[in-house]
């Protein structure tokens, strides 16, 4: 059930007519359309609410970053219950935790968009955590394709520290 929080409609989709989404195929165990960029091996984490991955596009000199979407469709901030973005949000502290763990960088950032003005290019929630560094000009990169092996490298690595720090979080 969406978020409602009694405005009436604030918002419609923006999902084109027939939209495979890559993020419900991602977290069904598939990524089998054509149109879908991400891989099985992307995941590094997955419950009964969450997705976490390592998106399939990198932004300047540091690439690979993680995404957390819920594993349910829910396409925008709009859409999500309360529960649902508290957990959201507590797991991104775990995955930046997780990040500083795995590839020791100086800093994290977390951003989430919506909608096409809001630089929303998947119609399916997700929030970015990213790795950071001084010289990373990450709000002035153009994202670029990154090699699934990488990829799966990278979520490999992320998966164990956060293992590690879900152990500690309990």
């Amino acid at each position: 059930m969406a978020y409602d929080p009694g405005l009436g409609t604030l918002w419609t989709s923006h999902a084109p007519e027939g939209y495979v989404c890559p993020f419900c195929e991602l977290a069904a165990g598939r990524a089998d359309d054509p149109g879908n960029r991400c891989e099985l091996s992307d995941v590094v984490y997955q419950d009964e609410d969450l997705l976490v991955f390592i998106a399939c596009d990198g932004f300047g000199p540091y690439p690979g970053h993680a995404m957390i979407t819920p594993a349910a469709h829910r396409e925008a901030l709009y859409d999500l219950e309360d529960e649902l973005l508290a957990k959201i949000s507590i797991f991104s502290r775990h995955v930046a935790v997780a990040i500083k763990r795995a590839w020791n960088p100086p800093g994290t950032s977390v951003r989430q968009h919506n909608e096409p003005a809001g630089n929303q290019h998947v119609w399916h929630y997700h929030l970015h955590v990213f790795p950071r560094y001084p010289d990373d000009l990450l709000y002035r990169q153009i994202r670029h394709p990154l090699d699934v092996e990488f990829r799966a490298q990278r979520a490999r690595e992320l998966s164990a520290a956060l293992e590690e720090v879900l152990r500690h979080a309990s």
